[in-house]
């Protein structure tokens, strides 16, 4: 089924918000062909109606625990269908409802509040009014922790019996022990080639064979479209960071909200750690992290202050962020890894040398010869607002 059949189903003015929000249907909201038939499935089941009476909403409550999106990791016309449908629903919970369905109301209120859904539906007027919760009085969430499993005790396989002083003597001892061999060096054929039985060999990573450096490490220029605390952690902020790519902003989970006011995380601009491309997502209780906020910790500890390092003036996203390895010039030691191994400790190696210098510039101090790296674009320096000597992670 195609996107305008899946949405024709869909019943007024959800339609019509999915529509206006895609531009009927010609961007349909940045969706990856990959993930165009999950999109169609996700519009048909939701035309169906099921998901907002009290068995549904369970449901739905169930499978958006782990998700910021209904499908990968960016906005699509899913989530404008299934806001749509949930307004009518959600708008007239009291608190005590709301509360029971704690997944659902998260994702409900992010996806009200993304700039593109939000301009749609303000043009509707009463049809899709933002929707206030208020999470004052909120209940902790129960996790449960399971109980660690025992591990299952070796039985002692029984002793071979012992030989005879007759015949058997004689043959234990005319069988020597197999001697291990020791593995020759790898020749050429074997690298670069192929194997004697024919088959071609694994090719060696080249990109990480050598000493760790920061270039090697996936630095790009991000800014917060949007930003909500995590309902499920009250340390944790759930961010919305454009890196310019075309499958629309990020979502990323930072332990800030204890060292940073919401207010100045609104619409900032900043260096991320970019994961999938280099770095793995990591899942924040219940939210997957698909990047990382590079940040500067104060010298006396996290009670002296974190701070977002700062790319410079007029940056976009997607301008990657690099080393200034030599003083005359923007060379860089290597491109970015596609993927870190974590074998092999490459940004656990490199972050103890990320600093701030009494300039406040971010760097990297190389441990071994003690020079000085700064981080930067093409456009300048990147920064700390006002923390010097700080560590950068």
């Amino acid at each position: 089924m195609d996107f305008q059949a899946s949405v024709s189903k869909l019943s007024s003015p959800v339609k019509d918000l999915v529509l206006s929000v895609t531009q009927n249907g010609t961007q349909h909201v940045g969706a990856q062909e990959t993930d165009t038939l999950a999109v169609n499935e996700w519009i048909g089941k939701i035309a169906q109606g099921d998901l907002v009476n009290e068995s549904g909403l369970k449901t739905l409550n169930t499978e958006l625990v782990p998700k910021t999106y209904l499908v990968s990791n960016y906005l699509t016309a899913a989530d404008v269908a299934l806001y749509g449908t949930l307004h009518p629903t959600l708008s007239k919970l009291k608190p005590s409802e709301y509360f029971s369905h704690p997944s659902v109301t998260r994702y409900f209120d992010h996806i009200q509040s993304t700039a593109p859904v939000r301009t749609a539906a303000d043009a509707f007027g009463p049809s899709f009014t933002e929707v206030t919760f208020d999470f004052t009085d909120a209940p902790r969430a129960d996790r449960k922790v399971e109980a660690p499993k025992k591990k299952k005790e070796k039985v002692a396989e029984p002793a071979a019996p012992e030989p005879t002083p007759t015949s058997s003597v004689k043959e234990v001892a005319s069988k020597p022990k197999k001697e291990k061999k020791e593995k020759a060096p790898p020749t050429g054929d074997e690298t670069g080639g192929k194997k004697k039985g024919g088959a071609p060999a694994k090719a060696a990573a080249a990109d990480d064979s050598g000493e760790p450096v920061p270039s090697m490490i996936d630095l790009r220029v991000g800014h917060i479209v949007d930003i909500m605390k995590h309902p499920d952690a009250d340390g944790l902020y759930v961010e919305q960071i454009d890196l310019g790519e075309e499958t629309g902003p990020r979502t990323v989970v930072s332990g800030l909200v204890n060292y940073i006011p919401i207010e100045q995380m609104r619409d900032k601009y900043l260096v991320a750690v970019a994961t999938q491309c280099n770095l793995k997502p990591a899942s924040m209780r219940g939210v997957k992290s698909f990047a990382m906020v590079l940040c500067a910790t104060s010298k006396e500890g996290k009670e002296g202050g974190i701070e977002l390092i700062q790319p410079p003036a007029n940056s976009k996203p997607v301008i990657v962020v690099f080393v200034k390895s030599r003083p005359t010039s923007l060379d860089v030691d290597a491109t970015p890894l596609a993927q870190l191994n974590p074998k092999k400790k490459i940004f656990e190696t490199i972050q103890p040398g990320f600093i701030t210098l009494d300039s406040r510039e971010a760097a990297w101090v190389n441990p071994a010869t003690k020079t000085v790296h700064k981080i930067r674009t093409k456009e300048g320096i990147c920064v700390a607002p006002t923390l010097v000597g700080a560590s950068l992670s």
